[in-house]
């Protein structure tokens, strides 16, 4: 399983299509542990354009702070689950949050 989450300075970017950069968390889903991290640079921001560039990056699950509804709707239809309202963690500590079950997410910080 290939988690992403969009990030700034360190931690968790709270408007996914705006980061310079995604956090790529490989995790072993029979052991739920972290196997490896890795930084991808994200590309210019185009509309549209991060959920099928996001799935041939091979994600399955994207964490963000806050996201627009036609972007949720635009990763579902790529086949990647959508977890919004995330706190401005490192991206370790939100996907080991994510895995045993205790991640605490707040509002959808995006208003379009």
């Amino acid at each position: 399983m290939r988690i992403a989450i969009p990030v700034a300075e360190g931690k968790l970017a709270l408007h996914f299509g705006h980061c310079a950069q995604f956090a790529m968390v490989d995790v072993d889903e029979g052991s739920r542990n972290i196997v490896s991290t890795f930084m991808v640079d994200a590309p210019e921001h185009q509309p549209g354009l991060l959920p099928p560039w996001l799935a041939n990056q091979g994600a399955n699950i994207i964490i963000a702070g806050g996201m627009g509804s036609r972007a949720q709707a635009l990763f579902t239809q790529q086949g990647i689950e959508v977890i919004v309202g995330a706190p401005a963690d490192t991206p370790e500590q939100i996907v080991k949050a994510y895995l045993n079950d205790a991640l605490e997410t707040g509002s959808n910080v995006c208003d379009h």
